[in-house]
């Protein structure tokens, strides 16, 4: 049970508890950990533009990572580049291509008129995933 964890992480503050809780479980089940970082990018006419260079997307990564191993956790990750109306059929993807058995995210919060207009990652990544899926919930200030 929950052998293979995958935690996806964004560069927002909420990317902590996910960690945590990923952690979390697999102390708890002897599981593995994979941190995945989508890099986000947006098209224009003319050309796809980064909205996040390499060294960003390597320091959310990192961060995660070290974070996994000081609390003891067996952990790997890697950055994947997407546009950002993919993100969530990346997160999917790369679930299955692992084999993933639990997938952890952190929910973006937004009104339910703006998400209907535009989904939020973790609606979309639960109910296209064939993983279970956890959203963590957000850390009380």
């Amino acid at each position: 049970m929950f052998q293979r964890i995958l935690v996806a992480v964004d560069a927002g503050p909420a990317r902590g508890s996910a960690v945590r809780l990923a952690g979390d479980m697999a102390r708890l089940t002897g599981g593995k950990v994979s941190v995945l970082h989508v890099a986000p990018s947006t098209a224009t006419l003319a050309a796809v533009v980064s909205l996040e260079d390499d060294a960003e997307a390597a320091a959310v990564l990192d961060e995660a990572l070290a974070q996994l191993r000081e609390a003891g956790v067996e952990a790997d990750g890697t950055v994947v580049h997407a546009l950002s109306t993919q993100i969530a059929t990346t997160i999917s993807s790369v679930a299955e291509e692992r084999g993933a058995d639990l997938l952890v995210l952190s929910p973006h919060h937004r009104g339910a008129l703006k998400a209907l207009i535009d989904p939020r990652v973790s609606d979309v990544v639960a109910h296209h995933s064939r993983a279970a899926v956890l959203l963590a919930p957000e850390e009380q200030a």
